[in-house]
């Protein structure tokens, strides 16, 4: 088992702070040139993705754990005291519960996989469960379905391609390291 220490420690840290600068920035939105609404929070987002996975390769399973916590801990008590509504904390609660735990465990699965297989196959799953969870608790019944669905569909969308190319520049720099 890694220890907690140096990078997986960064990286936690990363994560926890990429997921409340979401969270800070999620109901704010950019629409797209041709369809869809994107909110702010899911540029920051999408970094989790990829962060979660260099966590689980730098300090392991129970490093995820501790990161998904962290997060939850932090975002929690960080939307309570700047009175966030509780709609959008249990929201973002559960749904970067579920999706992280989600995509923890498909990546699990596939630790024998090669890097590229584990990290498209779990955030396949992830992505979109994150994505319609969050948008639908924390929309549903203030703005109108069709919008609703810009909005996961652009955060989808978004999210996919942020962390391809997260992904990408990590698995680039880690070759050229060698």
């Amino acid at each position: 088992m890694a220890a907690l220490t140096g990078l997986p420690l960064l990286l936690i840290a990363l994560y926890a702070l990429s997921i409340l600068l979401a969270n800070l920035t999620l109901n704010t939105f950019i629409p797209l040139p041709v369809y869809g609404l994107l909110s702010v929070g899911t540029i920051f987002f999408a970094a989790v993705f990829t962060l979660r996975d260099r966590i689980h390769r730098a300090g392991g399973l129970r490093a995820v754990y501790i990161a998904i916590a962290l997060a939850l801990l932090v975002n929690t008590l960080f939307a309570l005291v700047t009175e966030t509504p509780w709609r959008f904390i249990g929201a973002s609660f559960l749904a970067l519960l579920i999706g992280e735990l989600a995509d923890t465990g498909v990546y699990q699965r596939l630790i024998h996989r090669n890097w590229w297989t584990r990290v498209l196959a779990s955030n396949a799953v992830s992505v979109p469960l994150d994505s319609v969870i969050f948008n639908l608790l924390a929309f549903w019944g203030d703005m109108p379905t069709g919008q609703i669905v810009q909005i996961i569909y652009a955060d989808i969308l978004a999210k996919f391609l942020i962390a391809a190319v997260f992904a990408f520049r990590v698995r680039r720099g880690a070759r050229l390291a060698v």
